[in-house]
């Protein structure tokens, strides 16, 4: 009887944790599909919701590092200035790796149709859990 109880006992815990994993994977991939919404809305101060609003948030592009929310928006207002140059984003997820109870990591591919050329490369995104939201702490696109 001891040894049922405790496989019961590990069972559960063990679905208790896959639960919350899958739980923290889907609102990952809701952030991302906010994302691409509002990004394909134009709307690039949504689009960066989904982005830690602090200092220390950093995005690596091919222009180096940017730390801070406000510096990597006023790069992204700077880079995609009108609608024809963001275009229509797309991407796909590659893995979603949880690294812990507090980390994700991201890895995928993007592509903007765009009149005027499109652009595609990848991306790694850092996720954390902060204040019970996944937000994205660091961004290496290229």
């Amino acid at each position: 009887m001891k040894k049922y109880l405790r496989a019961c006992i590990v069972f559960f815990l063990f679905a208790a944790r896959l639960s919350a994993q899958t739980a923290d994977e889907q609102a990952i991939r809701n952030a991302m599909d906010l994302q691409l919404t509002a990004w394909n809305a134009h709307d690039i101060e949504k689009f960066m919701g989904t982005y830690w609003n602090n200092d220390s948030v950093m995005f690596i592009g091919k222009s180096g590092i940017t730390y801070g929310w406000q510096n990597t928006l006023n790069n992204y207002r700077r880079s995609y200035p009108d609608t024809a140059s963001m275009g229509k984003l797309d991407f796909h997820i590659l893995h979603v790796n949880r690294l812990s109870d507090q980390y994700y990591f991201v890895v995928g591919k993007w592509h903007l149709s765009r009149s005027i050329g499109d652009l595609s490369g990848h991306f790694n995104l850092l996720f954390r859990k902060i204040k019970r939201k996944w937000v994205i702490i660091a961004d290496h696109s290229s």
